[in-house]
Parts: C-alpha cells; structure tokens; sequence
C-alpha cells in the first residue's frame, strides 16, 4: 500500500512538469528534424526514445532526452554526402554503440573538470537563444524551431528586426500575451497552485486554441494560419503509419564515410550529454548526482534504438530540461512521462496537436528563457569579481553568437588561464611595493612548487634590492621543480654575493641536494651581508 502511494505521489507530482515537456518537446522534434532534412516523423521517434528508453535507463532526475539542434549540421550535412537517411542510420547505430563504449570505459568522468562560471554561462546563453529564438513564433514570423536564431544565423543579420517587424501577424502577439498571462498568473496566485495536477502550459495552450477558433469562426484576419502551427503528419491508416518510418540499409556499415559520421556522432552527443548533465544538476532543487557513465550508457542504448527504427541521433537537452526544472519536476518520471505522451498523441490525436499555435509554445519557452538568463545571475558573477565574471560572460557570449560547444570550449580555455595565472601567483609574487615595505623579506613555498609558479617567482627574486634580507621557507614544500630549484640557487649563490643579499633558505628536503652543501640539510645557503 505504501509503495502504491509513492508511486502516486511520484505521477502526482511529476505529470504536470511531463505534459509541459510535451508540449515543448512535440515542435522541437519535428523542427530539428526538417531542419535536418530527415522525415518529420524521425524527430519525433528520437523524442519518444529519448523519454521512454534513456529516461527510464538514466538516473537523471531533471535531463530530458530528444533530438538536439547541436547536431543538425552534422546530420544534415551526412544525410547529404551519404546519399539517403537509410545509411545515415547506420552510423546514428555506431555512435550509440561508441557512447556505449564510453560509458563502460569511465569517460563520463571529464564532467566533473567544467566549472560552475562556465556551466551557469551555457545556461544563460541557452537562455538568451532561446529568447531570441522564440520571438519570431511569439510575433507570427516563423522560421525555424530551434538551433542558432536568425539575428547570427550567417554571421550577424543588420536587417533582422526590421524583417521582425514587417513581419508581425497580430494574431499571434495577442495569443502570445494571453498566453504569458496564464502562465505568470498560474505561479503567482495561490488559489491557481492548488491545481498541480494542471499546468499553466495546457491551460495556455488551450486557450490559444480556443482563440484562434474565434479568430477563424468570426473570418477575422487576426486568424492564425496552418504555417504558424505545429505541424505533424496525419496517417489516415496503419499502412500509412508504416510507410512514414525508415529502416537501416545495413549496407552502410561497409562505407567508411559512415563510420567516420557515427564517430562525430559519438563524441559531439557525448560532450553536450554531459554538459547538459552537470546543468540539469544545478537546475535540481534537490542537488542530486547524476551518474555520468551511466548516462552515457543510456544514450548509447537509446541511439541505437532510435536509429534501428528510423529516428535521429539524440542527446540530453538543455531547453527541454530546463522547462522540466522550471515545471516543478521531481524525479525522472516527468521525462518518461512526457515520452509517453509524444507516443500516445502522435498515435492518436495528431490533428488537435495540429490546431496548437506556435505561439503559445512560445510564450512557455520566453518564460524559460528568462529563467536560465535573468539578470541576477549575470550580477551574482558580477561580484563574485573577474576571475569568475569574465569566463562566465565570455561563455554567454560565445554560446549566443557561435554555439554551445565553442561556446564552452572558450569559456573553458579563459576560466584555465585565471587558474594558471592564480597558480602562477599564490604564495610567490611579491610586487616592488611591498618588498619596499618589509624589513625581512619572506617568501614561503607552497606544499607543491611547479614550472607554473617559475614566472611569478623569477619576478619577485629579480625586484629584490640590494642590501635586502631575504628568507625562502620550504618547510611546507613536499615537492619543487627542478629549475625552480636551480634558479634559487643561482639567486642565493650569485646575484645575492653580488649585490650584498642576506640569503636564508630554510625547510629545503636533503632530496634537494643536488645543487647544495651536504653538511647542512635544512638551510641549504646562508650568506651573510658583510659587515
């Protein structure tokens, strides 16, 4: 009995934030799929795959699965060269098999060396593309579903708002802020929260069909039309059904090009899996653990599903994960959820899902987008100083205006240089200043001196004055470069003679000899200034 309210309570809580899920994941799919140029319906079974198979496999409890805008270009640029989507299956097969291989062998390790500035830097810039990316549904000027928005498509766009603006349909901008309306007033009034069991997302959506049945019953010209709806495909039979799902043409394997495609396959999906992972990770309010090597393994599982039955490659995806965070979601439930309900709906009721207006699925994802981008985190880095503004900002930038990888690549490669050059200065650098100042001038060692720290320590060495006293304390040292050592020792030995520097180097392990007297172990020089 106990068990059987548990898992209600689970279906409680999470069916919600799974319908919104839904709601998102449906044009997305089929989006990313066109913009692929594979079947409509190959988007959708990756949706289904990514919900029903990886989210019960992973032990993630906000990432949602599905096809991903990151790989669009790959996709469709090896649709292209391979010649038919049949092959191109088979390399979707060996790159779940790769992630398979990934997982076995531990690489879901490398999640835990991005840092924090950098993963909130991917979200925001998400965020801002999301924003970006909604704005033409929200004003009935509809382009493209997801992936980078027209303003940097091919560089950036001068004409874009002006295009934006010539292009408003009315109709969609009155659905989109009756839309935001439901949506902000179902979080903040209390008397709407008590209805958990429905989300503000199908309220919303319900009333954006409902006007614009009006807006058609009355013959008004605010009538939105089928271009600015979602679109699926109708089978009017099983027969149908079946002729819109592709196979594998299992000769592929023999092409080399295919084998090349499901390895690029293999690592992108990999690398924004588990960035996407350590994000739905800060996304959880509970702070739960995903286990990234078994993540990897349930993607690996469910490509080679989606791909055996004609479906696209697929990842873990921020924007369908953010919008189970901000749903309420609580487990990965919500992600089987919404997986099962993509299957159900298409199987049964694709023409109501056709009546849906892109803008009202906008209105969820503006509101999604301002989540992960609002300014408070942007000013949260801000006074945490540069070392953490800087990469976090770059990050944001690079993501809106290149894309999710070489965003966080460049993210990665600036947050790396503030940590060498903090390395390079902890404990060692002394600026001219405070050398001035000391009577005694003390340098202390950290328990690990590397080639890193050579730079920061050569610089205070050299702003030594003559006739300074000086101590170099290695007592806390368990390990010192080579040339570290080397470059003390031409300090103390030499320039401290000649320009009358009392030298003291104590703490020094009788490992370090090498360069030094063997009567003393612990203060390895000692020249006195002459008196």
């Amino acid at each position: 009995m106990k068990k059987t309210l548990s898992i209600y309570g689970g279906i409680k809580e999470n069916f919600p934030s799974g319908l919104v899920v839904f709601l998102v994941a449906l044009p997305l799919c089929l989006g990313i799929a066109l913009a692929s140029g594979a079947p409509p319906l190959s988007g959708i079974i990756a949706g289904i795959i990514g919900g029903l198979v990886v989210g019960y496999l992973s032990n993630s409890n906000i990432s949602v699965s599905g096809p991903a805008a990151g790989l669009t270009a790959i996709v469709l640029t090896a649709i292209t060269d391979l010649g038919a989507f049949e092959l191109f299956l088979c390399a979707g097969i060996i790159a779940g098999i790769l992630q398979l291989i990934l997982g076995f062998i531990r690489a879901g390790s490398i999640s835990n060396y991005f840092p924090t500035n950098v993963i909130e830097g991917m979200l925001a810039g998400i965020g801002i593309i999301i924003i970006l990316t909604q704005i033409p549904h929200a004003l009935g000027f509809d382009k493209d579903f997801e992936g980078n928005q027209t303003l940097f498509a091919n560089g950036f766009n001068p004409n874009y708002f002006s295009e934006l603006a010539a292009g408003i349909h009315p109709g969609a901008v009155i659905v989109t802020l009756v839309s935001i309306i439901i949506l902000l007033a179902w979080d903040k009034f209390p008397a709407l929260k008590k209805l958990k069991m429905i989300p503000g997302a199908l309220v919303a959506v319900a009333a954006g069909i409902m006007l614009n049945y009006i807006f058609i019953l009355s013959g008004s010209s605010l009538a939105i039309g089928p271009e600015h709806l979602v679109s699926l495909p109708v089978p009017q039979s099983a027969a149908d059904f079946k002729d819109m799902i592709v196979f594998p043409d299992f000769q592929g394997f023999l092409n080399p090009k295919v084998w090349i495609v499901g390895a690029t396959i293999a690592i992108v999906a990999s690398i924004e899996t588990l960035l996407c992972i350590e994000a739905s990770d800060r996304l959880d309010k509970r702070r739960r653990i995903t286990d990234t090597n078994l993540e990897l393994r349930a993607q690996g599982i469910g490509n080679l599903i989606s791909s055996a039955i004609g479906g696209l490659p697929m990842t873990s995806v921020v924007v369908r994960s953010s919008a189970n965070a901000s749903a309420g979601a609580t487990s990965k439930l919500s992600t089987v959820i919404h997986g099962a309900l993509l299957l159900i709906c298409v199987l049964t009721i694709p023409f109501i899902l056709n009546m849906i207006p892109l803008a009202t699925l906008a209105a969820v994802l503006l509101l999604v987008g301002y989540k992960l981008a609002k300014p408070a985190t942007v000013m949260h880095f801000w006074h945490k100083g540069k070392y953490q503004f800087i990469p976090f900002i770059a990050t944001v930038v690079a993501v809106v205006s290149l894309d999710l990888l070489k965003g966080v690549g460049i993210g990665l490669l600036i947050s790396i240089f503030y940590i060498l050059q903090g390395n390079m200065k902890r404990a060692y650098y002394l600026s001219r200043e405070e050398l001035d100042d000391a009577d005694e001038i003390n340098i202390k060692l950290a328990e690990e001196v590397s080639f890193l720290n050579k730079a920061a320590i050569k610089k205070t060495l050299k702003n030594i004055k003559p006739n300074s006293q000086v101590c170099i304390d290695a007592r806390s040292t368990s390990y010192i470069a080579t040339d570290i050592l080397e470059m003390i020792q031409e300090f103390a030995n030499i320039r401290a003679k000649e320009e009358d520097i009392e030298v003291r180097l104590v703490g020094f392990k009788t490992s370090y000899q090498e360069y030094a007297d063997d009567e003393d172990s612990h203060i390895i020089i000692a020249h006195r200034r002459a008196m």
